[in-house]
């Protein structure tokens, strides 16, 4: 197996698997649809595109530096209401008001499984030189050391490889957590805490907004020791 490890780091990113409506969320760490998306950008793939390909990397997430929770308190007027209707200009109840969540300073070491060492080259050098803007998760979210690094394609399986590589902030953490997609087909008899499901894998280009199901494990290691997953 052969990994590609992505650096996803900058002063603000969101990675919203829930949100509905005026609340935007975040999640604690890249979910899957919004790494697609980056790789989408970076290929240069319209909306409309089959993701079959990225979607079948197994995907695992090193947290370096898990930053803070913070939220932007946005206001936006004469929004159309469920009925259709606009509010009147000056309508005092016509104001809408939002939260959206973000992470503050966070950094993240992002691997990508998979057996075809050719597309997982191609996705480096796409990276390297994206078609359109990277962001991180929100278009405004700019990743401030680029996304590639060198040395970023690793001869190892997906947990050996996040492991291994050298710590992204300093001073580097003394232990880190790790969010690691379940190989398919593993058989798990009982709920386990640590085990949690995400509904962040596309079922569908990006336009349609259809998500489905996927599992991670939620596990904690030493640095430089290869987290352990039961299944």
């Amino acid at each position: 197996m052969n990994t590609l490890l992505l650096r996803l780091q900058g002063p603000m990113q969101s990675w919203g698997t829930a949100s509905r409506f005026d609340r935007r969320d975040t999640g604690l760490e890249p979910s899957k649809s919004g790494v697609i998306g980056l790789l989408c950008a970076a290929l240069g793939r319209a909306r409309t595109d089959a993701l079959d390909d990225l979607c079948a990397l197994r995907m695992g997430v090193r947290v370096d530096r898990q930053g803070v929770l913070q939220y932007d308190y946005q206001t936006a007027m004469r929004v159309m209401r469920a009925d259709g209707t606009v509010p009147r200009p000056g309508d005092p109840k016509g104001t809408v008001q939002s939260r959206r969540y973000y992470l503050a300073d966070a950094a993240f070491l992002v691997g990508l499984e998979s057996g075809d060492w050719r597309f997982l080259r191609q996705l480096y050098e796409a990276v390297q030189n994206p078609r359109w803007p990277l962001y991180l998760g929100r278009k405004s979210y700019l990743p401030s050391p680029p996304v590639w690094i060198p040395d970023g394609i690793v001869d190892a399986a997906l947990e050996e490889a996040l492991a291994r590589y050298r710590p992204l902030v300093e001073p580097p953490p003394e232990s880190y957590r790790y969010a690691l997609e379940e190989r398919p087909g593993a058989r798990v008899q009982r709920e386990v805490v640590s085990r949690v499901r995400r509904t962040d894998l596309p079922i569908a280009p990006l336009r349609e907004r259809r998500f489905g199901e996927r599992y991670v494990w939620i596990v904690t290691a030493p640095a430089g020791e290869i987290p352990h997953v039961p299944f």
